[in-house]
């Protein structure tokens, strides 16, 4: 059950077809839910769409935040159609480095619309990992140039380690709970997108 990916900042892309369905979790307004749709994916997603982030931290920033423990982080948002549920299906694969060790760290599951209970307005996604892995909370900046992911514990697996059992936990630490990501080039987030020809359509948008 190995998960693979990485965390960045936008791309909406999708192939040709029908509008996608939009579904909220109990309590978040279908309209509301269709409108944080189009801010994350550039417009309304049809079939496939994905929005990406990135952020590594420069030396600046490590020294103000002494404690955190993440260098560098990637996210990817998808959302597909899937026409037998009559629904829209959305996922995340989150792609972290760390400040004092070396490798690449991926984690990945689905989410769902949802309405933040601190500020009781603010929609975002869930998202978890399966098997009690933890997850994170995904919400846009009011120009929807970056995301704010929040964490509390989610699984990471080592990138180069394909032992299942070789998860380890990151926890939301003194300075590792929020982090801001922002939109990049392609390149940034290409290796997380696994279906070369959704990997094709991206390159020629």
């Amino acid at each position: 059950m190995k998960q693979a990916l990485l965390v960045v900042a936008l791309a909406a892309a999708a192939r040709a077809g029908a509008p996608l369905t939009v579904q909220a979790q109990e309590g978040v307004d279908k309209a509301a839910a269709a409108a944080f749709d189009n801010r994350m994916f550039a417009g309304p997603p049809s079939v496939k769409a994905y929005a990406c982030f990135v952020r590594r931290y420069d030396a600046n920033h490590l020294a103000q935040h002494p404690k955190q423990k993440v260098s560098a982080m990637t996210l990817l948002v998808s959302a597909e159609d899937a026409p037998e549920d009559k629904a829209t299906n959305y996922s995340f694969r989150l792609g972290v480095a760390y400040r004092h060790r070396p490798g690449n760290f991926d984690s990945s599951g689905s989410c769902n619309h949802a309405i933040a209970a601190e500020s009781g307005h603010e929609i975002r996604f869930e998202c978890g990992v399966d098997c009690e892995g933890g997850g994170i909370t995904v919400a846009l900046s009011k120009d929807n140039r970056s995301a704010i992911a929040r964490l509390g514990r989610i699984m990471v697996w080592n990138r180069n380690k394909p032992d299942d059992d070789a998860g380890e936990a990151l926890f939301a630490a003194a300075d590792d709970k929020t982090f801001r990501v922002d939109r990049p080039a392609l390149s940034e987030y290409a290796e997380l997108v696994t279906d070369r020809k959704e990997l094709a359509a991206l390159r020629h948008k």
